[in-house]
């Protein structure tokens, strides 16, 4: 529910009055006598879904949009007619009871975003413990960094300037989101670095042996999925009033431990993490805005004016286009690491099933311990490079040749040369 408040102008009280009562609406008018051009004030409840249809029809009736308004949260209200409105407008209205009007949207849009120096702040610091996070394997403390990021008011910013037409706001989310994930990946990777400087990480450290680092080296096109969904639920949480912090967790997700990523790559000289995670961000970002755009072109959202509503509709068909091509694009890197995640696994075990055959074939008894698939490659596809297999046999059993055998088997399933390793483990049966 919400508690309306609208400066009546001069030579529009019986108009505007005229218009509430034709609605239903209960309402209380006081005198204002400051002497400017408004002659008094009126108040009244409203449904939420009702707001932004009873101020389409007074601005029929006289106000504009340089009218003083105030619209706040109503915890109760007592009043017959107030239950037949909101019956009313919950049948009558196309869209969810929950939804806020266009001009609520872009007061908690601007809201959403913070100061810039807090902005700064705060994502610096974010990606500095992802950062920490994924370098210690900590998922724990990968999800703490999340919580802090502010970077759902951006996103979504751009998203409400576009379909309401407000330049400004768009102009400032996008500006905001270029410097965030600037920021994100250029703090994380001076902390990157001074660890390693420093000697505050091991010497020699792999990054890509951590689970927390490695999941972000190849993404697939899953991750457009968490990406739209994020997107999705940040709008949604700003159009009816749902907690923005835990949404903005989600869109976190999406953004600082990639961009975490991005920093380690670049610190560490690995360019395919680099590259991988770097995709993962642009994706996740394009994802993200063009969700929220278009959930909030279909639920409804326009410029006052019919002449404005074009200029929205128009730039809001070129950012989709121009949105949509840069996924399309970057989709194609995800399509590969997907698929070349499908052969890595298939790979595995036909060498697997080839392996096993040959051990099979064995006069002593060999059994298959580990086996290790090694490929090679900056970007996808990966080419099979080595095979380890490390097999387990009784005392004094010779395994003359089995290398040789083994890449005969191999060779074929890899459709190509392969080196193949081959350690041996006595093992002492008893009994």
């Amino acid at each position: 529910m919400r508690l309306v408040q609208v400066m009546i102008p001069a030579g529009k009280r019986a108009a505007i009055l005229d218009a509430l009562d034709e609605e239903g609406i209960d309402y209380v008018v006081t005198d204002e006598t400051s002497g400017r051009k408004y002659t008094g004030v009126v108040s009244f409840p409203l449904p939420t879904a009702a707001v932004e249809p009873v101020l389409d029809r007074l601005r029929e009736a006289g106000i504009d949009e340089e009218t003083y308004t105030v619209i706040v949260d109503a915890e109760t209200v007592i009043s017959r007619r107030f239950e037949q409105l909101e019956e009313r407008y919950a049948e009558e209205s196309d869209h969810s009871e929950d939804r806020i009007a266009k001009e609520e949207l872009q007061t908690k849009a601007t809201g959403l975003v913070s100061g810039i120096r807090t902005y700064v702040l705060m994502t610096v610091i974010s990606a500095v413990i992802a950062t920490a996070g994924l370098l210690l394997d900590s998922p724990a403390t990968v999800v703490g960094s999340m919580v802090i990021a502010p970077l759902i008011g951006p996103a979504m910013s751009a998203a409400v300037g576009t379909v309401v037409d407000d330049d400004e706001l768009f102009g400032r989310g996008v500006r905001l989101q270029i410097l965030g994930v600037v920021l994100a990946v250029g703090s994380a990777a001076v902390f990157a670095a001074g660890l390693r400087t420093l000697n505050l990480v091991p010497p020699g450290l792999d990054p890509l042996a951590l689970a927390e680092v490695s999941e972000r080296l190849a993404p697939n096109v899953l991750v457009l999925a968490v990406a739209l969904g994020a997107g999705i639920a940040g709008v949604l949480s700003l159009m009816t009033g749902v907690s923005s912090a835990l949404v903005g967790v989600m869109i976190a997700v999406a953004l600082i431990p990639p961009a975490a990523a991005v920093g380690i790559g670049i610190a560490f000289g690995i360019p395919r993490l680099a590259l991988g995670a770097g995709v993962l961000v642009l994706v996740n970002v394009l994802s993200i805005n063009l969700a929220a755009l278009v959930v909030l072109w279909y639920e409804g959202y326009r410029p006052d004016s019919w002449f404005r509503e074009a200029e929205a509709k128009s730039a809001l068909l070129k950012r989709v286009t121009a949105l949509l091509a840069a996924i399309a694009i970057l989709s194609v890197f995800l399509g590969g690491v997907t698929y070349d995640t499908y052969v890595a696994t298939t790979t595995e075990q036909d060498v697997r099933e080839a392996v096993e055959s040959e051990l099979a074939l064995a006069e002593a008894q060999l059994d298959l311990i580990d086996l290790e698939v090694h490929r090679t490659g900056s970007i996808p596809p990966l080419r099979t490079e080595r095979v380890v297999i490390t097999v387990g046999s009784e005392p004094g059993t010779t395994v003359a040749g089995l290398a040789a055998r083994l890449d005969d088997r191999i060779e074929p399933v890899v459709d190509g040369q392969v080196a193949v390793e081959v350690r041996v483990l006595t093992v002492d049966r008893s009994g």
